[in-house]
């Protein structure tokens, strides 16, 4: 994908959503194997929310879902491809949110109005997701840039940058604006320094100052 900014003609004749790209989508299955792996995915999230995820095994994971345990080696192979799964899953949710949900996080919205949308939707997703996004980036801390979540989210903002400040470096802007959202860094200024979600999401705007 290029990584050059648009220009503002091209996003006059280009719908913005042609532009993002998106996480592959699931391979279709059957609508008792897709409510099994919801309920696994639910199950999962739970003990992640109440006991982080280094105490996810995939016998709990059966237990709470009431699923078989062969069934969820069979769905997800073992512990760690669980997780990603879940992460997956909790990104796709995320990515619908501002891709196709309702303003001002969603299309419809100023360009203004949807950044400041974006970054508090970021602050709440990470805290909310701090463990399980602290477990992914320890095991691999480049891997975020790689991926296709992060891939989604740089265009994303790099589109709401070049429309706020038309002639910018918004591929570059949009990477160092997502750098405070990195696990560990959210991590030590949320647990660490105990630092509000409120004030965090009061501080990244006044940081990047992007808004028109």
């Amino acid at each position: 994908m290029s990584t050059e900014n648009p220009q503002a003609g091209d996003r006059a004749a280009v719908p913005v959503l042609s532009l993002l790209p998106t996480l592959d989508e699931p391979a279709p299955e059957r609508a008792d194997a897709a409510r099994n792996r919801r309920r696994i995915l639910d199950a999962a999230a739970r003990i992640v929310a109440e006991d982080g995820p280094d105490a996810v095994t995939m016998n709990q994971v059966a237990h709470a879902s009431g699923i078989g345990v062969g069934t969820v080696y069979r769905r997800f192979g073992d512990v760690s491809q669980l997780l990603w799964a879940l992460l997956d899953d909790r990104e796709r949710q995320f990515q619908e949110a501002y891709m196709s949900g309702p303003p001002p996080l969603g299309p419809g919205a100023p360009a203004a109005e949807r950044l400041d949308a974006f970054l508090d939707a970021l602050v709440d997703r990470v805290g909310a997701q701090r463990a399980l996004l602290l477990a992914a980036h320890s095991a691999a801390p480049r891997a975020r840039y790689h991926s296709g979540a992060y891939r989604v989210m740089h265009t994303h903002m790099a589109l709401l940058i070049g429309q706020l400040r038309p002639g910018s470096d918004s591929t570059l802007l949009a990477h160092l604006a997502l750098a405070p959202f990195s696990p560990d860094v959210m991590h030590h200024l949320t647990v660490e320094q105990e630092l509000s979600a409120a004030r965090l999401k009061a501080g990244v705007k006044e940081l990047l100052t992007l808004r028109g």
